[in-house]
């Protein structure tokens, strides 16, 4: 029998390891016999992310991405599932409802402690050693790389956050997970274009990636995007890729990670 690999690893030759840990959609058979319908059609997913960011792998990023979907593990949460944000409305390391508020599971089928421990193991670690080990590999070979975390969600979220989103979230852990000089390069690319609203360490100030292995002491800056899906997508179910209305965002991603490479990578 065929198994899913817990990640698909792209390797690059540039000094930018791009994460993207919610684009998974798969739920192994085990699992998803537990869930309701609507867990099965995995709502809150960081739809074609690894589509609209492509074009990186011509640019010389490494590319790493989930497989499985956040229903089983959320890659972006803590591995002792603590709150990244006291006092606001999250989800957890083993979510048991969706965005909306809508039950994952059928009647006493939510994963008890041993449950949790089990796909933390089996899903959850790997993604994390791969991506320290490409993160060390990368500094190893440049002695300073950019991690770049990416995200995206509906534009609306009212368990989360009133009214509507900026486009793009840029996330920093309010500046200690990435170079001030860094951040600023980036912002100020963002700021540059005058079709997509921006906020830095808004209501996204990143999650446990950026917080757990940004060090710009070590040389590692790691910032988070959160953009929202009606930039290149369709927000309501089948949750299609426009490519007509990707294709304007495209070009700003570009020049944004163009930005980063240009920060920390040193002149040759």
């Amino acid at each position: 029998m065929n198994v899913m690999p817990p990640f698909l690893l792209t390797r690059g030759t540039q000094p930018l390891l791009i994460s993207i840990p919610h684009v998974g959609t798969h739920l192994p058979p085990d699992i998803a016999k537990t869930m309701t319908e609507v867990a099965r059609t995995t709502p809150d997913t960081d739809w074609h992310l690894d589509t609209l960011y492509a074009f990186a792998r011509e640019m010389g990023a490494s590319i790493l991405q989930a497989t499985h979907s956040r229903y089983v593990v959320d890659l972006n949460r803590p591995p002792d599932d603590q709150n990244l944000y006291p006092g606001q409305n999250t989800t957890g390391l083993c979510p048991t409802d969706t965005f909306a508020s809508e039950p994952l599971y059928r009647d006493q089928h939510a994963p008890d402690a041993a449950e949790i421990t089990r796909r933390r193991v089996t899903y959850w670690q790997p993604y994390h050693d791969a991506l320290q080990a490409e993160i060390d590999r990368l500094h190893a070979a440049h002695g300073r790389i950019m991690l770049w975390d990416a995200h995206s969600i509906r534009s609306e979220v009212p368990r989360f956050f009133e009214g509507v989103l900026p486009d793009l979230n840029f996330g920093t852990a309010d500046g200690k997970s990435c170079a001030e000089g860094t951040a600023a390069a980036i912002f100020e690319e963002a700021c540059r274009q005058r079709d997509f609203t921006h906020v830095l360490n808004g209501r996204f100030k990143g999650g446990y990636i950026t917080r757990q292995y940004g060090a710009p002491d070590r040389g590692v800056d790691a910032i988070q995007l959160e953009m929202t899906h009606r930039l290149y997508m369709d927000e309501a179910p089948p949750f299609s890729y426009l490519p007509e209305v990707a294709e304007k965002i495209q070009p700003v991603l570009q020049r944004l990670l163009e930005t980063a490479l240009r920060v920390v990578k040193p002149a040759t």
